[in-house]
């Protein structure tokens, strides 16, 4: 979805893509479903770990 919208007169553009989001369950592994994590935060990047798999997702 695009959308523009004008500022201060300046035109903005922003760009939303539909990445399918809401088929997901939130909270849970998107490989396995499980609900457990290690979670880690190292330079700004928030990392999160899979107990049962081991899948490795940067939020």
């Amino acid at each position: 979805m695009l959308v523009i919208y004008n500022m201060l007169g300046a035109w903005y553009f922003k760009c939303f893509l539909d990445l399918g989001l809401d088929n997901k369950i939130s909270g849970r592994c998107d490989n396995c479903g499980n609900t457990s994590f290690k979670s880690s935060v190292k330079d700004f990047i928030f990392l999160r770990e899979c107990r049962q798999c081991g899948m490795k997702k940067i939020i």
